[in-house]
């Protein structure tokens, strides 16, 4: 179980980073035209990637269609949602609200995947969402906005995609899912940055804009979603998404370390506060019974 934390750690971190990358990116080329490329670029890894190691396999009716449903509401409303978000809210205020996707992906495993949303879990949800209030500062609030509604729209849609991911993995291989969910999504996105991108848009021309976004396509979305897709089937979605609010605190560190962002002692203790949550909400019960629930876990971890 500490092997899948530490890999949910480092996914959350490189997601973090990707606060910061993406403001800097979306100032260099058009939102959706961003969101494509750096999917084309995800697909051809993982296709490839699949395709060397021999992984395809034949999908049944059931499973085409909650691809089709990751493809609309994972790829191509989320990414629409977050790049266009970003262009008018800053990369820490997204980081907050995008912070609200533990507890709503919770919710829903709760409702729709029947796991538990137990009160340690809940404690720790709470710490860690005081804790990226203070991360952002208090007192600053949010203007609802155009961008910050965008913003809350990509948290509903990833939520709502971890939710379908958790099915689609109970009968589909996790690296195979995110393979065949990428290019899915990849299909949707593209006819639609196509026709709505404007001929006269800034498309970016330096070498280091390319590399980052060829970087951020790879590494954050191909080789994270393989890693935290996998880690989803030992851990169960809702504790895996806890990890998802330590990325208000790496998003100001990269800040800080990239952009030279102010950081306050009131941040730092906020930070504290969201590591805090998530080892509460991590930490498993001695006293958990070893029943079905223990037997279903061991037999996913042999599976993955």
């Amino acid at each position: 179980m500490i092997r899948s934390y530490m890999l949910l750690l480092f996914c959350v971190t490189l997601w973090g980073s990707n606060f910061v990358f993406g403001s800097m990116l979306v100032k260099e080329f058009p939102p959706l035209f961003l969101a494509d490329v750096r999917l084309l670029f995800t697909s051809m890894f993982l296709l490839i990637y699949a395709w060397v190691t021999k992984k395809f396999v034949k999908i049944n009716s059931k499973e085409l269609g909650l691809l089709i449903m990751l493809g609309l509401i994972g790829t191509l409303a989320n990414q629409t949602a977050y790049f266009n978000g970003l262009l008018t809210t800053d990369a820490t205020t997204a980081s907050l609200i995008l912070s609200m996707a533990p507890i709503v992906t919770a919710v829903l495993a709760s409702l729709f995947l029947k796991e538990q949303f137990t009160l340690r879990m809940k404690i720790g949800s709470g710490l860690a969402l005081v804790g990226t209030f203070f991360v952002v500062g208090i007192g600053a609030g949010l203007s609802i906005s155009k961008g910050v509604l965008l913003i809350v729209i990509a948290m509903v849609t990833f939520s709502s995609s971890m939710i379908i991911i958790r099915k689609l993995t109970q009968t589909l291989h996790p690296f195979i899912s995110t393979v065949y969910s990428t290019t899915m999504g990849t299909l949707f996105l593209t006819p639609a940055a196509l026709l709505t991108i404007d001929p006269a848009a800034k498309i970016s021309h330096e070498g280091w804009a390319w590399l980052l976004l060829i970087f951020t396509a790879i590494l954050m979305q191909g080789v994270c979603g393989i890693v935290w897709n996998s880690q989803l089937q030992i851990v169960g979605t809702g504790k895996a998404a806890i990890f998802l609010n330590l990325q208000p605190f790496v998003a100001m560190l990269v800040g800080f370390l990239l952009l030279g962002s102010h950081v306050t002692a009131v941040q730092i203790g906020g930070s504290l506060l969201i590591v805090a949550g998530v080892v509460v909400a991590s930490l498993r019960s001695k006293q958990a019974p070893q029943g079905a629930s223990g037997r279903m876990l061991a037999k996913q971890t042999k599976s993955v």
